[in-house]
């Protein structure tokens, strides 16, 4: 962690909050490795690209394979509510919300060597980026600090990490 709270890189023990993380999401009815994966996937509509993103045996693969494709029309517009949808799918695993909630009020911020000012900030710690993967994390994270505040803290019935109602 950095000097001000701030979680500059997702490496070490922060390596989770990469979407690069080995975890199962369920996105529009199939089943991709990681966030990564699910992402690339969802840059295209033809069914057996998604496939062959799917079946990748690694994220970066994954990822390589996807920047190879045409786009789906309204991309740009669209990339960051499917990430975000994609952190919810990914943090609803209650051991991953809990990582994130322990992350506390820090900064997160993708950093990285390679140049992603949209993602991330190149280089880490200084200032030069959207980090939007870094906000939505946070984002994703002040929802579940919501999700599970104590009971007589929320009005109405209980949730479950995935915003569902729980019934009794």
């Amino acid at each position: 962690m950095g000097q001000r709270g701030e979680i500059l890189e997702f490496q070490g023990q922060y390596r989770f909050l990469s979407n690069f993380w080995s975890v199962d999401i369920c996105y529009e009815g199939k089943v991709y490795p990681s966030v990564e994966h699910a992402y690339q996937a969802a840059k295209v509509l033809d069914e057996a690209v998604r496939e062959s993103i799917c079946r990748c045996h690694t994220p970066r693969r994954a990822k390589q394979l996807g920047r190879c494709m045409p786009l789906r029309p309204g991309w740009e517009e669209m990339k960051a509510d499917i990430m975000l949808e994609l952190l919810r799918l990914k943090f609803a695993f209650y051991d991953l919300g809990m990582l994130l909630l322990a992350t506390e009020d820090a900064v997160l911020e993708e950093g990285n060597w390679w140049g992603d000012t949209y993602w991330g900030v190149c280089p880490s710690g200084s200032g030069n980026g959207e980090n939007m993967l870094g906000r939505l994390l946070m984002q994703v994270r002040e929802e579940l600090k919501e999700v599970l505040a104590p009971e007589e803290a929320k009005s109405g019935p209980p949730k479950t990490l995935r915003g569902e109602v729980e019934l009794e």
